[in-house]
């Protein structure tokens, strides 16, 4: 095992290193205060693709620029923006096809009946959730009470106004204030305090395939593509979230592709074969919004994004150069 001996270095120094590397910087002034703004560290998988493949000295190609690397990170964060608001919008949708679904059929408490979801689910898992969010917003208003009531200048009345409004400022507070049978808040309320992981989980975890098939109906997908679709976006959200690199990465799960022929789907993604770049997510999510908010444009938002960056390569993102005349961009 090899000893590291890296030294932490300066931002100036970050700069003459990548230089020795043979990176052209016309702006050091500027190259400097975006290295201060983006880590060097964070920005080295971007420079990846400027520099000579298997060479352990990370030397940069001929002609590779720091405006290419901090273009191709803007590229990357753009992306990520637009990725998070199809799934934020997916999300939402989704949690409310369960609700609408499960709260009419089966009660206003229907996740409490155990016989819903599989053996294998993790449903004491699900419990404990619900079970300490309630605590904790209870716990968290006794403080906010408590700090209320050493008020000082504060009259009883208004004092008592504020616990209220307190009392009402999350569901999760509110229920187990109120009411104490059943001991949890009802279906639709604990659905929105689910990650989207938990949420993938729990759909997964349904026991009755007409369940399934109901809720992933309205988003004309069938259930078991409904339940891969979901943990590829739970990976893709949680790859957004962190700020991490998603432009060309290649995903860890290979979602199942559709094999319904009546569903629209790209022709240069091949139904018989599986997908592992951001191609076959950006499908996924253009699926999802054009029955959930059709009326977003949002697949335009992303050709013009692509546009005005074309000088990255699409074919790194497994997506051909005319990419978004396939008639599936036009469904």
């Amino acid at each position: 095992m090899n000893i590291f001996t890296k030294p932490a270095i300066t931002v100036l120094q970050q700069i003459e290193l990548l230089k020795d590397r043979g990176l052209s910087i016309q702006n050091e002034p500027r190259a400097a205060l975006f290295l201060e703004a983006v880590s060097f560290f964070r920005l080295t998988p971007y420079m990846r693709p400027f520099q000579q493949y298997g060479d352990n000295q990370h030397r940069f190609k001929t002609n590779a620029s720091f405006r290419q690397i901090s273009q191709l990170y803007d590229f990357d964060r753009r992306l990520r923006l637009l990725v998070m608001d199809a799934i934020e919008r997916i999300e939402v949708a989704i949690r409310a096809h369960i609700s609408n679904h499960m709260g009419p059929k089966y009660g206003a408490h229907w996740y409490l009946d155990k016989d819903l979801f599989k053996t294998k689910y993790n449903y004491e898992r699900l419990i404990d959730r619900v079970n300490e969010k309630q605590n904790n917003a209870r716990q968290n208003y006794y403080k906010e009470c408590a700090r209320i009531d050493k008020a000082k200048q504060t009259e009883d009345s208004h004092k008592t106004e504020l616990k209220l409004r307190r009392s009402q400022e999350s569901y999760a507070r509110h229920y187990p204030l109120t009411y104490n049978d059943p001991l949890y808040m009802p279906g639709w309320a604990i659905l929105e305090e689910l990650t989207l992981g938990e949420l993938s989980h729990l759909y997964k975890g349904l026991a009755k395939d007409v369940d399934k098939k109901s809720i992933a109906k309205p988003l004309n997908v069938a259930a078991p593509l409904l339940e891969s679709w979901l943990h590829t976006l739970t990976m893709i959200r949680n790859i957004c979230a962190h700020h991490s690199r998603l432009w060309n990465r290649e995903l860890g799960i290979k979602p199942e592709h559709p094999k319904n022929s009546q569903l629209i789907w790209p022709n240069y993604l091949q139904r018989h074969s599986p997908h592992t770049r951001i191609s076959v997510v950006l499908a996924i999510l253009h699926h999802f919004m054009q029955q959930v908010s059709p009326n977003s444009r949002w697949h335009y938002h992303l050709s013009e994004l692509f546009e005005a960056f074309n000088e990255i390569s699409l074919s790194a993102m497994g997506l051909p150069e005319n990419w978004f005349e396939d008639k599936f961009w036009t469904f």
